[in-house]
């Protein structure tokens, strides 16, 4: 018989009941301490907390750490930081019907510039949404001295752009404003006053396309991978070195928890991270030789555009010495928020283009300064050597369609060899060269400027540089075909793309000495010129050289950039001697600017250039260097003059007063005296 009861189970022990019995009084006694709390909080706490809920508030401030400073190779400051009290408005503390209204008016402005300008209407700025608002707005701007319409006409144009980012109102406003609208933040729910880290320009307009303008973050780069971490209201670089570099001047921003109250008003604040300033940027540039070229560039401006530019260049590293563009601009428009009337006027059309760095984008044709390359090609190519004569008797006929060339003027200069070609600067030698170059298979031409540093960007470390262009038979084709899709899809006659027909010796020609469809930056000249200078290291153009801590000490160095070596030709030291003539012997073209030159102490290679531009006037061209002076630094400068004439006219005194200074030498660098292309 079975010992077990019929239910089947076997009799709890004694000590096992007595286990049950503790752990459920346990868990009891857990449940009442639990359920007190809670009776605690609710019943009796309730209020106390449901009052501090409502009355405060914890935010989370970033804290802008200050930008590195941007210095010459001299540890000179070309830009710093200065302290600046702003007031701006946080998007996000708007009413929703200003934002919506802000988007809105965004949306139609965008509409409008997609049409053809003929049927465009200028979208007017919504009114206030609210009487609440209008009153901030009109007591805001009673104090800061702006209208209320300026007041709500940057509000709108801000949030369509950056709907995120703080609405900067005033920059740089006195101490008892600032009291004044801190004392009374409750009437100004959306305002806030806070210092910033503004960017000073201590030496003016001093390369300020180079060194470039900084902004809010904006929304196409606030996804940009480079920008990952950084606070939607940021400032960070938009243009030149400031971009190139951002990522070492940025810094690092803190953060401090305020609490406030239901009005916004800050109760407590605790910095919980400090920022980290950014650190700084020593480049190549020398800022006295910059000023310099600015100043002599402003000199020689004339015509419509009043336009020109100029790069120095050590010729050993590809270093940049200076780097300039005309007209100029006042870097600090940018430091503060500028209204569209005035950004119109300074910036807009008509202007001038201030903001186009020209040295690294402007594309032109070149004029007589490509010469050299079209030599080396002859020499590489066996088409010519150095003792090669021709008779030069002021024009010629080239081609089979018998295309009649001339010089400037039809300037007859007799049998010329190469040197003497190059001297006098002589079209006719090298369209005849151009005839033989033509004939030859593989584009000896184009290749020879193409390994030179045409065609392509340079990879210099300033954002934006134009890429340019050496023509060929194959980009003939491309654009008669681009003519010919576009001709079929607009139904046009022409759409001014081309005019299809193919390359000829005539195309040729005009490549040879630098006219016709070639278009380069003066920065790429300046590269070429270097090779030339060096002996055929094509070298990289930088400007950055080392990053540096706030306290001035190195804490990496920018890496050098790689060089490329060509294999010259023999007959390489005739080019040479050409250039040097042209600076310093009879009939040279550049002689008259340099005739008290001190070829002794610094020999002086250059070449001038004059491009001919169809419905505009002549642009000037100089490219000289120094190669190896006793007791300074060789420099290689490019320089051009829109609407500048001659290469004698005004490129080379321009370039002639840069020399000077560079190698603290008298001259007088009068200009004129020779008039060929």
């Amino acid at each position: 018989m079975s010992a077990f009861p019929p239910t089947g189970r076997a009799p709890a022990s004694p000590q096992l009941a007595r286990r049950v019995t503790i752990l459920g009084a346990i868990a009891l006694g857990l449940f009442a301490i639990v359920f007190f709390r809670l009776w605690f909080l609710e019943v009796l706490s309730g209020d106390q907390y449901v009052q501090q809920a409502r009355d405060n508030r914890v935010r989370i401030v970033p804290v802008p750490a200050a930008r590195g400073e941007i210095l010459d190779r001299n540890g000179r400051v070309l830009v710093e930081n200065e302290a600046g009290t702003v007031v701006q408005i946080q998007p996000s503390r708007l009413p929703a019907a200003e934002r919506a209204a802000a988007l809105k008016w965004g949306q139609d402005v965008t509409t409008q510039s997609r049409r053809p300008r003929s049927e465009r209407e200028k979208v007017p700025i919504p009114a206030v949404p609210s009487a609440s608002l209008a009153r901030q707005f009109d007591d805001l701007a009673g104090v800061l001295r702006m209208r209320p319409s300026e007041i709500q006409r940057t509000v709108v144009q801000q949030l369509s752009r950056v709907p995120y980012a703080p609405i900067r109102l005033k920059v740089g406003v006195p101490t008892n404003v600032r009291n004044w609208i801190a004392e009374r933040s409750q009437n100004f729910p959306a305002v806030d006053v806070a210092q910033v880290y503004l960017r000073r320009y201590p030496q003016g307009e001093v390369a300020a396309q180079m060194l470039g303008t900084v902004g809010a973050i904006n929304t196409d780069q606030v996804k940009d991978r480079a920008y990952r971490g950084v606070p939607r209201d940021s400032v960070i670089g938009q243009a030149g070195l400031e971009a190139e570099y951002d990522q070492y001047l940025r810094g690092v921003a803190g953060k401090t928890r305020v609490v406030v109250d239901s009005a916004g008003r800050p109760k407590t604040s605790r910095e919980q991270v400090k920022p980290l300033p950014g650190r700084s940027i020593k480049t190549s540039i020398d800022s006295g030789l910059q000023r310099a070229g600015q100043a002599a560039l402003g000199q020689h401006l004339a015509g419509p555009s009043m336009a020109g530019a100029f790069v120095a260049m050590d010729p050993r590293n590809g270093q940049i010495l200076a780097l300039g563009s005309a007209p100029g601009f006042d870097p600090t428009d940018f430091t503060k928020p500028i209204s569209q009337s005035t950004y119109d006027a300074r910036y807009g059309k008509g202007s001038g283009s201030p903001l186009t760095n020209r040295a690294i984008t402007g594309l032109y044709p070149t004029g007589s300064i490509f010469k050299p390359i079209t030599a080396l090609a002859g020499l590489k190519s066996g088409a010519i050597t150095p003792a090669t004569t021709i008779d030069d008797a002021g024009c010629t006929h080239i081609g089979a369609d018998k295309n009649l060339k001339c010089n400037a003027g039809k300037a007859a200069n007799g049998p010329v060899d190469l040197q003497n070609a190059l001297r006098v600067s002589s079209d006719i030698y090298f369209y005849k060269l151009a005839e033989q170059l033509n004939s030859k298979s593989g584009q000896v031409l184009q290749n020879q400027a193409r390994s030179m540093g045409l065609d392509h960007t340079t990879g210099i470390d300033v954002p934006g540089e134009s890429a340019g262009l050496v023509p060929d038979a194959a980009w003939r084709r491309k654009v008669a075909k681009a003519e010919t899709d576009c001709e079929k899809k607009e139904h046009k006659a022409s759409c001014g793309i081309s005019d299809k027909r193919a390359w000829s010796v005539g195309d040729e020609a005009n490549l040879a000495v630098g006219q016709g469809d070639v278009q380069a930056t003066p920065l790429q000249m300046a590269v070429m010129y270097a090779s030339l200078a060096n002996g055929g290291t094509v070298v990289r153009p930088h400007v950055g050289l080392d990053v540096e801590t706030p306290q001035g000490q190195i804490d990496q160095r920018l890496t050098t950039p790689s060089t490329r070596k060509l294999d010259f030709p023999s007959g390489y030291d005739t080019i040479l001697a050409g250039l040097h003539d042209a600076t310093s012997q009879s009939g040279g073209t550049s002689t008259p600017v340099f005739a008290d030159w001190p070829q002794d102490k610094y020999p002086l290679y250059g070449k001038t250039g004059t491009a001919q531009r169809t419905g505009k006037n002549d642009q000037s061209w100089f490219a000289a260097f120094v190669k190896n002076p006793a007791t300074h630094t060789p420099i290689v400068i490019v320089t051009t003059v829109e609407d500048g004439g001659f290469g004698a006219d005004s490129a080379a005194p321009a370039t002639c007063q840069m020399l000077s200074y560079w190698y603290k030498a008298k001259a007088s660098c009068t200009g004129g005296g020779s008039n060929t292309f």
